[in-house]
């Protein structure tokens, strides 16, 4: 083992020594921390944030505050106002057979933790995790992308600022760092990223039986219907689809447009997007760069092979490589088998079908692994309410896109390829906790009645046992 590997065994065995101080704490102390993690993040820590993502990918601000800070900032406060409930014991009821019992769920910290996060929103999807862990009462070591390197070091900060390494630590590194902390014997793993990698890491997890929350992706589609008013339908899905140059795990994949409408939304679309961005997106404050050279070669990559295959480009297609620019692409007649219809695509490439019938687009994305998210433009409620009954995904947004995400009060996840678990919220908490039964025997019971030798006496009270209680 050399000394790296120490180094993180150190680390993990230090917060394991610890986990049952950090697991007895009250949520009044938990919360203290927490609301010093809000402080970091909306005043300490909040310039460095914008600039370290600006330099990363040139992230928008604005983007930065409403999709990186102001996410874990509301998480803060959701989790503040309810942790005490949920820490409480909860009272069950207990059956007539085991009279002169009590019952009850302890939800009690998981231990020591590992969050892994990733590139494309790496303040939200590393600190949004850690507020559950931290609600919980785990001890937790956190592990970002390497993608995103100044931003990394400005949560590295944070951390150390805040917490002792016994309690929370931040390991920076390239994959070989995930690697080897994924044989340490975790309680709990957390993983944001593909599914391909979710893959790995719940391999790794299954040789320690350790519980995971996989947060991962997939092609999301959405549907637009001829009733939907399609001006605002359009607008809507600019936004989130265009919303951190289209590196966002629950971003419009692909787009079913009802045939009768195909030229207005085509119309529409040229229009919303030049007053979004401008006739010159490169030029826009309000538009972000590829995070690196390899993701803009796989991204030039789909759109190459997809035009190869007779696709149409109907606005954008513009690339500068020296600044992994992708200017917003909107994509006609792409092929099946093409890269485009095949992988999750994570940039700001969109593929457009059409369609005549409603089942078409049922039966299309049920031949398909369960998306992270579907989105449903439609003022037709039976039209909407058969699309959900009759499809499985993570989640559903009906007339929006990507809000879903930011109602705590609503689990955030995936469906077997697109994830497994949920985070946010109460349904975060719970990941990161266990629900420990508890039953309490007050007096003498009727099953002490039933110990052997067995008798007919016997017999007839559990044959009456089993007929009315």
């Amino acid at each position: 083992m050399n000394d790296s590997n120490n180094t993180y065994a150190a680390l993990f065995n230090a917060q394991k020594n610890n986990q049952y101080i950090v697991g007895n704490t009250t949520y009044r102390e938990r919360i203290k921390t927490l609301k010093s993690l809000k402080l970091a993040l909306e005043v300490t820590f909040k310039q460095e944030i914008r600039d370290a993502l600006y330099n990363d990918f040139k992230k928008p601000q604005l983007e930065t505050d409403l999709t990186e800070i102001y996410p874990v900032i509301d998480e803060i406060n959701f989790v503040s106002q309810h942790l005490k409930s949920w820490l409480k014991p909860q009272k069950v009821d207990t059956p007539m057979a085991l009279l002169g019992s009590s019952s009850w769920i302890k939800n009690e910290s998981k231990g020591v933790c590992l969050i892994i996060s990733p590139w494309n929103f790496p303040v939200n999807l590393t600190f949004g995790p850690l507020v559950s862990a931290i609600a919980a009462g785990n001890t937790v070591i956190l592990k970002p992308s390497e993608m995103t390197p100044h931003t990394s070091k400005v949560m590295s900060k944070i951390v150390k600022a805040i917490f002792n390494t016994n309690e929370v630590a931040l390991v920076e590194g390239e994959v070989e760092v995930s690697q080897e902390l994924l044989k340490l014997p975790f309680n709990h793993i957390f993983f944001t990223g593909s599914p391909n990698v979710g893959k790995i890491v719940m391999e790794a997890a299954s040789k320690h039986l350790t519980s995971v929350t996989l947060e991962l992706g997939g092609k999301s589609p959405v549907i637009i219907d001829d009733t939907s008013n399609l001006d605002k339908a359009v607008k809507k899905i600019i936004f989130g689809k265009f919303l951190n140059a289209g590196q966002t795990c629950i971003a419009p994949d692909y787009v079913f447009v009802n045939e009768s409408i195909t030229s207005e939304f085509k119309s529409a679309f040229k229009k919303y997007l030049t007053e979004f961005y401008t006739e010159n997106p490169s030029a826009s404050d309000s538009f972000g760069r590829i995070v690196n050279q390899k993701h803009f070669n796989r991204l030039k990559g789909y759109l190459e092979d997809a035009i190869s295959r007779n696709a149409v480009i109907e606005l954008g297609g513009t690339l500068e490589e020296q600044d992994n620019y992708i200017e917003p692409t909107l994509v006609f007649n792409a092929s099946e088998d093409s890269d485009l219809m095949q992988n999750e695509i994570f940039g700001p490439i969109l593929p457009i079908k059409t369609y005549a019938k409603t089942d078409e687009v049922v039966n299309y994305i049920n031949s398909k692994e369960k998306p992270l998210a579907l989105y449903i433009f439609s003022k037709n409620k039976k039209t909407s309410d058969y699309i959900i009954n009759n499809t499985r995904a993570g989640s559903t947004c009906i007339n929006h896109n990507l809000l879903q995400f930011l109602n705590h009060n609503l689990p955030f996840g995936g469906s077997n390829n697109s994830g497994i678990g949920k985070s946010h919220g109460l349904y975060g908490f719970l990941e990161f906790t266990n629900q420990r039964s508890v039953l309490r025997q007050h007096t003498f019971g009727a099953v002490d009645l039933l110990m052997p030798p067995y008798t007919n006496f016997k017999q007839k009270i559990v044959d009456l046992t089993i007929k009315w209680f």
